[in-house]
């Protein structure tokens, strides 16, 4: 639990010109972990050095499916398909993400996505400003399930849960 406090803290200036810099591969996580969802894993790649910074995250999945339909109170949500095909619905609007797409989930824009495709599938979500993002990835993957439609879960960190995961069928 020390590495969880330390967080991305180690991302810290040191002073105003150094900064520490790691590469990270694809497929890594910036601490070495593995985190589950259940249907697929996140990797930290970039953290921030505090709530207003930004955070990036790799999602690789393995089956299909996504999170809940949900909202942002404060966060932009960007995500940039690596690999696969993603269905999206953001507001009204549907989306179709290959690789190399790109597409912005607005804050307090409602949203739900989900991995459409038949093998393995990658995205880069970036989050801005971070909020309380990173709590909310480390604590939903201790159970190694998608995030629970529990909608205390969602405000306590920064978002309103609206509805279930997208329905795949009609996602195709």
């Amino acid at each position: 639990m020390l590495r969880d406090a330390y967080r991305c803290s180690h991302m810290r200036r040191n002073n105003m010109n150094d900064i520490n810099i790691k590469n990270i591969p694809a497929g890594a996580d910036w601490f070495g972990e593995k985190r589950s969802l259940g249907i697929s894993t996140i990797d930290f790649k970039f953290c921030p050095t505090d709530g207003n910074d930004f955070l990036v995250l790799e999602n690789t999945f393995h089956a299909k499916g996504g999170p809940p339909k949900h909202l942002h109170y404060s966060q932009n949500e960007w995500f940039y398909c690596l690999e696969g095909e993603f269905s999206f619905e953001v507001g009204s609007e549907k989306h179709i993400l290959r690789r190399g797409d790109c597409l912005l989930g607005p804050k307090n824009v409602p949203h739900v996505w989900a991995y459409i495709g038949d093998h393995i599938g990658k995205i880069l979500i970036a989050f801005s400003p971070a909020g309380k993002m990173e709590d909310f990835f480390r604590k939903v993957t201790k159970t190694s399930a998608m995030p629970s439609q529990d909608p205390d879960l969602w405000r306590t960190h920064g978002m309103e849960l609206l509805g279930p995961p997208m329905n795949i069928v009609d996602a195709l």
